[in-house]
């Protein structure tokens, strides 16, 4: 059995970060969320996995190297542009021959991982088997319709959606979706769904077995929905300090502190990670935030955040919450006269100022 991961977005809706980086690579928990698909796969023993890539071919080849980190062997397929689910699957089938597969969406977090729902799908050999889960607003996802416990109707981000069963970012398939993904025609996206490919299986009397999550999931392409992730895994991790506290600093809970950090006066309050040869200087570190490698924070306060490498924090008069600040940015409150505001952003960004 073979792993297809899908990492060819552009991430729109995370943009500015995802002008300057794969949508996949941005961290939740100071780990790309890229390599929790392929962990997730590794652990279900599948060893040689297919990723395919888009623009940011480059730097997930980078970041992600020969998968020998995870003890597995890692393919590169290039998609052109972005032309739907069914069409990664088509550019894949060389690599893919006629294996069944497991089909990660590169942007998604399971966190109790597949290994169960591949032993399924192995055990029962269907055309294809779907993972589903229920959430509060289905017309923004592709929605499957059950009937005695089987998939009858599959419809991507229906209008008006006749159930709330969410398709999750990840698919079992034998050989047979490739003849059914050649058989469908682009949609109004003019994208090859991957949800046509799987109700023409379903029309050709091929068996699709659903399956609900009984976990949660995320797809992280947004910030509200990447900070969940964030705050969901952060509060999975054990208490461990291999970087330096100063005998003012305090730590409360589960916090992480890599190997070179460095704190100093400060208070970290847990769940929270703070990155390697990170450095914390009289400040606060509120629950469920996340500090990269470099980062440097001084006379500041900030919680529930996500904080990438080689930024800085200085001196902030109000706490920073629910915030995703990217590589190398500087937010300084500066010693000058008049009172003003100085700002160089990016095209879509965002900046919330209390009066």
């Amino acid at each position: 059995m073979k792993g297809l991961v899908l990492s060819g977005g552009k991430g729109s809706r995370l943009r500015p970060l995802t002008y300057t980086r794969a949508k996949q690579l941005v961290p939740v928990a100071n780990k790309p969320v890229l390599f929790y698909g392929i962990e997730a796969l590794a652990a279900a023993g599948i060893s040689d996995i297919g990723i395919v890539v888009g623009e940011t071919h480059e730097e997930i080849r980078a970041a992600v190297g020969d998968g020998k980190r995870w003890n597995v062997r890692i393919t590169y397929i290039e998609q052109d542009a972005p032309r739907g689910l069914a069409h990664a699957v088509l550019i894949s089938e060389t690599f893919l021959g006629h294996e069944p597969f497991v089909m990660y969406l590169g942007d998604n977090l399971l966190n109790k991982g597949i290994t169960p729902f591949v032993e399924e799908f192995v055990r029962t050999n269907p055309a294809a088997q779907i993972l589903l889960t229920r959430v509060p607003d289905p017309q923004m996802f592709g929605v499957a319709e059950l009937a005695a416990g089987q998939v009858v109707r599959l419809v991507e981000k229906p209008k008006q959606p006749q159930s709330d069963l969410a398709l999750v970012g990840v698919y079992m398939f034998g050989p047979e979706v490739f003849e059914s993904a050649r058989r469908i025609t682009p949609s109004h996206r003019n994208e090859l769904e991957i949800t046509d490919a799987i109700q023409d299986l379903i029309d050709r009397g091929c068996l699709v077995r659903p399956h609900l999550v009984d976990g949660w999931w995320k797809d992280t392409g947004k910030l509200d929905d990447m900070l969940e992730a964030n705050r969901l895994i952060l509060d999975t991790l054990d208490r461990r300090v291999d970087g330096t506290v100063d005998g003012e600093s305090r730590l409360e809970g589960k916090v992480v502190v890599e190997a070179g950090a460095q704190l100093i006066g400060s208070v970290v309050r847990g769940p929270a990670i703070i990155g390697a040869n990170a450095k914390i200087e009289h400040s606060y570190i509120g629950p469920f935030t996340s500090i990269m490698n470099d980062v440097e924070i001084r006379g500041s306060e900030i919680e529930h955040s996500i904080v990438l490498e080689g930024s800085i924090l200085n001196d902030l008069a109000n706490r920073v919450i629910d915030s995703l600040i990217g590589r190398n940015v500087k937010i300084i409150r500066l010693p000058v006269k008049p009172s003003a505001y100085r700002f160089m952003l990016g095209d879509n960004s965002e900046v919330g100022i209390r009066w």
